[in-house]
């Protein structure tokens, strides 16, 4: 408990207007993301987080899903929950949403996609920018120049939907057309609810989306850099896996938020940064740091 607290009590967006690349129409980027942690092979983590079961049998540790709130700009996690292995992503999207407000843009995959979950992130005063999945069916009610165009989502449930509940968005599809992108020839469809298209154009608006990955590089500087790869995490009982978990959080924090004042000092984008870098820099100087 001190440290989740600690975590929600420190971690905060840390951009500002001075921050190349952090924001989009003053609109801060911010995204959704889900991974799983190998933890510990013991009896009470199994019981608690669960194990993945496939073809081949089941895996080797148990897992801790966990779903983080990222600021795109800045790399900084600021918020997270984490869950059984089995509890799908979108559980824990919605959980992120306390955190979610406005003046922000919230980004997520496909996976994530729900009425609810669009309808009440966009309710926290925040304007959403979603991969949809293929098989969503949206009929257009006006379309724009630009060939993006308006539609309502509705609820999956037909009582909900005879209610007259539904959502205005704006979809806008698009190809990738570089052999050398993730998805090229694959056809997107993302909808915003934006939906001005001379206000908000709709290439802008394609380019931003593809910063939603700044996540995946979150996830990789935690576990490949910050900790020991390829190994599970060490405590044996679950609410050590939590501690230990918070922890890193923290940790990663703390050297992404210096990381964000040294590119502000020298007026470059936090991206041009080297995470490892400053990693081992912070390494380095612990020692000093005992000493007085």
């Amino acid at each position: 408990r001190p440290l989740a607290a600690l975590f929600h009590e420190i971690c905060r967006p840390l951009a500002t207007a001075e921050t190349p690349g952090a924001f989009l129409f003053g609109l801060r980027l911010m995204a959704i993301d889900g991974t799983v942690e190998d933890v510990a092979d013991t009896p009470a983590n199994v019981a608690t987080f669960g194990r993945h079961h496939g073809d081949r049998g089941d895996s080797a540790f148990p897992q801790v899903k966990g779903v983080y709130l990222v600021e795109c700009g800045t790399h900084a996690v600021t918020d997270a929950g984490f869950w059984p292995c089995h509890v799908s992503e979108r559980h824990g999207g919605f959980r992120l949403l306390r955190a979610v407000g406005p003046g922000m843009l919230l980004m997520w995959d496909r996976g994530f996609h729900n009425f609810d979950m669009v309808a009440q992130a966009h309710a926290t005063g925040a304007e959403i920018l979603a991969r949809v999945p293929s098989q969503l069916i949206l009929k257009p009610v006006q379309t724009f120049a630009d060939g993006t165009f308006t539609a309502y989502l509705t609820p999956s449930a037909c009582r909900r939907r005879k209610g007259g509940l539904r959502l205005l968005v704006r979809v806008i599809q698009y190809t990738i057309q570089d052999p050398a992108l993730p998805g090229y020839g694959e056809k997107h469809r993302l909808i915003t609810t934006l939906l001005d298209p001379k206000c908000y154009p709709a290439h802008d608006l394609a380019c931003a989306y593809h910063e939603r990955w700044e996540i995946e590089l979150v996830i990789d500087e935690i576990d490949t850099h910050q900790r020991l790869a390829g190994r599970p995490l060490r405590s044996l009982k679950p609410v050590g896996v939590i501690q230990e978990l918070y922890a890193l959080l923290i940790a990663h924090y703390v050297i992404r938020a210096l990381m964000h004042q040294a590119a502000l000092h020298q007026q470059l984008d936090p991206d041009r940064l080297s995470f490892v870098h400053a990693l081992e820099v912070v390494r380095n100087a612990i020692a000093e740091f005992q000493m007085t």
